[in-house]
């Protein structure tokens, strides 16, 4: 190689490099901006600031992750939902709210959706919005339709096939079936009573840095980022091989086209350290890698928040799992006078065929009591004496069957 060539070529990967940089800055003050802004319309616990500001600069990118997150906000009356999406929408790709859903909506629309007043699709008749939106998460999912198109021979039916993942937004007070829900990242709005953030008039589309920030993010959508395919294979290499302790070689081998990566922390360990598995880290991976692509530091704090989220989402899901359960099992309780919380205890047990040690006592007398499921209570000797209310249970029940 002449002197003039190898010039042209160290050139050339000087100008990549710097490049690089730029894109990386842009990013970085693309998800500052998205923070200030969010801060600025929306009183939220200090996490959810980061993983919303992910998300929205992950509809930029949607097409790259194999499958993306739903974003489900689960409000209490008056806590600011509506506004929270229409921000959202607003800084994500080619967003739009609707309030009204129906399946030609959702398929035959692209960009980021919102949906607000969510309660409206577990309606009867709305089976086949569900069941697209429980596949619309991943890439791949296809649907088929069929429509009259005209030709020489006449009208003819043929098939249209139409693309269903998206970038989407959920929003209700009354919580979420568990079916969509394990699509989700779920985040909890409560009613703010800082006036100085609720009595601001939605005015953002005209904002200055609102205007800029989408600038940005068209911007770096059109780089080549680190979410391709390509960075998927190689956390399937690091799943494999993690065992074996070759970990570092992984990383490093995937990023020789980079310099200076011997010293900084391998991203998939910090990943793992979330404990988190199947569809939770499935869910989890876009926003960590997005994280990754600005900072470590911000995937830390990213994976910590992450770790959290689904932890309590589990905790609750298994509350609301056995609080079910004690319902059938008390509809079914054959005895309606008095009895011991010792019996109860050894009959739900066999009712679940369960020797679970936490399920005592101590566990069923909170239960019965969230739950409103006894009529009068006593001491006797040293154990403790309920009057179950069957009733209750069968009527309650019948909600969940």
């Amino acid at each position: 190689m002449s002197e003039e060539e190898f010039k042209k070529l160290e050139k050339s990967h000087t100008d990549i490099e710097g490049d690089n940089k730029k894109n990386k800055d842009n990013l970085l003050e693309a998800y500052k901006n998205i923070v200030d802004i969010l801060k600025e319309y929306l009183d939220l616990k200090e996490e959810y600031y980061n993983i919303i500001a992910l998300w929205i600069i992950g509809t930029y990118f949607h097409d790259k992750f194999p499958s993306y997150p739903y974003l489900y906000f689960n409000a209490m009356k008056g806590s600011g939902k509506t506004r929270t999406i229409n921000l959202i929408t607003c800084l994500s790709e080619d967003g739009s709210v609707q309030n009204s859903m129906t399946e030609a909506v959702l398929f035959r629309t692209k960009g980021t959706l919102a949906i607000d007043e969510f309660e409206g699709v577990s309606k009867k008749g709305n089976e086949n919005l569900r069941e697209l939106l429980n596949s619309a998460y991943k890439k791949g999912v296809k649907v088929k339709r069929m429509r009259q198109q005209k030709t020489e021979e006449g009208m003819k039916q043929v098939v249209e096939e139409f693309n269903v993942y998206r970038p989407i937004v959920l929003a209700n007070i009354w919580g979420m079936e568990n079916v969509l829900g394990d699509r989700c990242i779920s985040l909890i709005l409560e009613r703010s009573g800082n006036t100085k953030i609720t009595n601001l008039i939605e005015i953002f589309r005209e904002e200055k840095i609102v205007v800029e920030t989408i600038k940005l993010l068209n911007l770096v959508s059109l780089v080549s980022m680190s979410f391709s395919l390509g960075r998927y294979r190689e956390w399937n290499k690091f799943v494999k091989f993690k065992t074996i302790n070759n970990t570092k070689n992984i990383y490093n081998t995937y990023n020789t086209n980079n310099t200076n990566n011997t010293n900084q922390v391998n991203p998939f360990e910090i990943i793992s350290s979330m404990d988190l598995n199947g569809r939770e880290l499935e869910l989890s991976l876009p926003l960590c890698l997005i994280a990754n692509e600005i900072s470590t530091d911000l995937l830390k704090e990213t994976t910590l928040t992450l770790k959290s989220i689904f932890s309590v989402k589990r905790d609750e899901e298994l509350t609301e799992n056995y609080d079910i359960s004690l319902y059938d099992f008390v509809s079914q309780y054959t005895e309606n006078s008095w009895v011991s919380m010792t019996q109860i205890v050894k009959d739900f047990r066999e009712f679940l065929v369960s020797n679970e040690e936490w399920i005592n006592t101590k566990w069923m007398g909170r239960a019965l009591k969230r739950l409103v499921l006894v009529k009068d209570k006593k001491r006797h000797g040293r154990g403790r004496y309920v009057i179950l209310d069957l009733e209750k249970a069968q009527r309650k029940i019948k909600m969940f069957k």
